[in-house]
């Protein structure tokens, strides 16, 4: 029976479109999620180091950077004698577009050199990333022998690849059974170390998805100071992280989005690139222009039931080739648009990046997306006319569910039995909602007509929601998750319903109601936001959807409860977060184990999650930005600041952040009160 691997505590150097993914050893071996990939496929199986024969015991290992480990790890066989380590070889990985390098250097402290052969056991290989994912066996490459001294070169697919390796002498053809042993001959003294190095170097005909053009990052990177200490490393780790999954497509080289995560989701993700450059726009526009024109460049023009292209829809991931995951029962095409919330969540990430400051020209090139956009969601995406948003298979090989939570099982009652669809999913109700007055405002702004009809469009949403998404429960009232097929609320408590908060689509008093339930321990279990209530029958702490926290999905409810004014629970929500990230070595994984505080000491990880994740990392960033309560609207020429209060972080002091273009630093106390320094013209007004 073939198994998804673990990753959990795995070490991963990771620049899109390449990664490393290792044991904590710093070796890679056949096993599991381990290997050197390049795009959507895995190019070497092994890469394992020895000095005089035996591996190096190691005794530290660690992110060193973006796309960068170093592993310490100690040579004994060559150690000196007495209870000090005396000879040590340093691993230092570092993870390039298109090249992995490896710098090894051999230390001691000993009376007398230490001389030793240092090899490392190379292992071709050609097996796809859906095949690693489903814990299949690696498939390898036919061997080759190799001349003496010339290096390893080899095709997997699409992706060739060859070792550079200044020094060594090869011997070997790359296989499993007779790899390529790359060999040095080496000498160390006390204070002379000996160094050597290699480098995988690769590249892939067609890639749909590679580097960018340039290496200048689309963000900005501030300074960050707080009395919790934990925060300032949050945001260095995310801000790493988000570096190594940079992407663009093929055509466009200078628009650039974030890969969904590694190491599996390494491509164009409509919905997370969405969220995550949404969730950045305190450091400027550019990756939500980029990640925009990407996405509009590839919005639907027609009916494809195969595809579930719409005209004006938004899609859902884009890969070289179709991916089949017979586990799952999942037949993907290369291009698919299997998703709901894509599209209304582009329209608002429009709205807000130009609210931001996004260049009004860039803005309105994009309108007529927008307004494709905007159909979409009542000629499409109201399939049947009742006025919501829903979605259904209708390939029977795409996803089954297909909001933010789309494994198999995400939408179930309260006790226990599957939702079937159709299914109208209460979150995307409020995304659409928000989407049609964030279009509005944009029609009106640019001249172009439609206004009127979105906003009634959406006040007729609103009314229709309040009269059928409503659980009605003594422990106080909610939205259920969905609708089904028969219209009958599914009356799950979820953290979909805090996705609602600071759309518009609730009254003040209907917010206040859905955050009285998120505060009960049944959904903040002191580590962030549940996906479902604990007193739900199918919650299982580690549930992919059903019980576990993501870090992106609390960030966006702290974020609305932060424009809804409703402190107590986004400092609470933000707080699990730091708790978990502090555990968690500051890497925010996509997911980990829903346990309460009192049932682990320390967060229980959730082992096949993937990290970095782009919105994952960026929820980081996210909190912050809630926190200090920045609201700018730069083409009404003004920006207001309110800050949670009291802080959740103590006083705190951000310098860097951006808002049209220029420097914008910002200092909260401990109490809540900010000072603002900007050079933008706005207005800016503290509350």
């Amino acid at each position: 029976m073939h198994q998804q691997p673990f990753l959990h505590d795995l070490l991963a150097a990771v620049h899109a479109p390449t990664q490393v993914w290792s044991g904590g050893d710093g070796q890679v071996r056949p096993v599991g999620a381990q290997g050197v990939f390049h795009g959507d496929t895995r190019v070497a199986s092994s890469a394992v180091v020895r000095v005089a024969g035996v591996e190096p015991e190691p005794v530290s290992a660690g992110s060193d950077g973006v796309g960068a480990v170093h592993v310490v790890g100690l040579a004994r066989t060559v150690d000196g004698p007495g209870a000090d380590p005396t000879a040590r070889l340093d691993r230092f990985r570092r993870v390039r577009p298109g090249r992995v390098d490896e710098r090894l250097v051999l230390s001691c402290s000993t009376a007398e050199p230490v001389r030793a052969v240092l090899t490392l056991a190379l292992v071709a290989d050609a097996t796809p990333m859906e095949q690693v994912k489903a814990g299949m066996p690696a498939v390898g490459v036919p061997g080759a022998a190799v001349a003496a001294g010339a290096p390893p070169r080899w095709a997997s697919g699409d992706v060739t690849s060859r070792v550079v390796a200044a020094g060594a002498a090869v011997s070997g053809s790359g296989t499993a059974r007779d790899p390529w042993v790359l060999a040095w001959e080496l000498e160390a003294r006390t204070g002379a170390p000996a160094e050597v190095g290699w480098a995988l170097e690769c590249a892939e005909v067609g890639a749909v998805v590679d580097a960018p053009s340039a290496e200048r990052l689309e963000w900005s990177t501030p300074r960050v100071r707080a009395d919790d200490r934990r925060l300032p490393a949050l945001v260095a780790q995310a801000l790493d992280d988000l570096a190594g999954l940079r992407l663009a497509s093929d055509g466009s080289p200078d628009d650039v989005f974030l890969a969904a995560g590694a190491p599996w989701f390494f491509t164009l993700f409509g919905r997370d690139s969405l969220w995550a450059a949404r969730m950045l726009l305190p450091l400027g526009t550019d990756l939500a222009a980029g990640t925009l024109r990407t996405l509009a460049r590839r919005q639907g023009v027609r009916v494809d039931p195969a595809t579930a292209e719409q005209p004006g829809k938004i899609l859902h991931e884009v890969r070289r080739s179709a991916s089949h995951h017979p586990a799952e029962g999942l037949a993907l095409p290369p291009v698919y648009y299997g998703t709901v919330d894509a599209t209304p969540l582009w329209v608002t990430l429009l709205h807000d990046a130009w609210r931001w400051g996004m260049a009004a020209a860039e803005v309105e090139a994009l309108l007529p997306a927008a307004e494709s956009a905007l159909a979409w969601m009542a000629d499409h995406g109201d399939a049947d006319g009742d006025g919501f948003l829903e979605y259904v298979d209708e390939s029977g090989r795409g996803l089954a569910n297909q909001g933010w939570k789309d494994s198999g099982d995400s939408v179930q009652w309260r006790d226990g039995r599957l939702a079937t669809g159709p299914i109208a999913l209460c979150e995307v109700q409020g995304y659409a909602h928000e989407a049609a007055l964030a279009g509005a405002a944009l029609l009106d702004a640019f001249g172009r007509p439609g206004a009127d009809r979105w906003r009634a469009w959406a006040a007729s949403l609103a009314e229709r929601f309040r009269a059928a998404f409503w659980v009605r429960s003594p422990l106080g009232d909610y939205p259920g998750i969905a609708l089904d097929r028969d219209k009958a609320v599914v009356d799950t408590l979820t953290s979909n319903a805090g996705h609602l908060i600071g759309t518009g689509l609730l009254t003040p008093d209907e917010e206040a109601a859905v955050a009285r339930r998120l505060a009960g321990a049944e959904m903040d279990g002191g580590r962030g936001l549940r996906t479902m209530a604990a007193d739900s029958a199918g919650y299982w702490p580690l549930r992919y959807h059903g019980g576990a926290v993501w870090p992106h999905d609390t960030a966006i409810v702290v974020a609305g409860l932060a424009r809804a004014g409703r402190s107590e629970l986004a400092s609470s929500l933000t707080a699990g977060l730091l708790r978990a990230a502090e555990d968690l070595q500051y890497r925010l994984p996509e997911l980990w184990s829903g346990d309460a505080l009192t049932d682990a000491p320390r967060t229980v990880p959730y082992p096949a999650a993937c990290r970095p994740q782009a919105w994952s990392a960026a929820a980081g960033v996210a909190v912050l930005g809630a926190a200090l309560g920045l609201r700018p609207d730069v083409p009404g020429g003004t920006l207001t600041v309110e800050p949670l209060r009291p802080s959740p972080f103590g006083a705190v002091a951000v310098e860097g952040l951006r808002v049209a273009g220029h420097a914008l630093d910002v200092a909260v106390d401990a109490a809540g009160a900010a000072t603002v320094r900007t050079a933008a013209p706005l207005a800016v007004t503290v509350r």
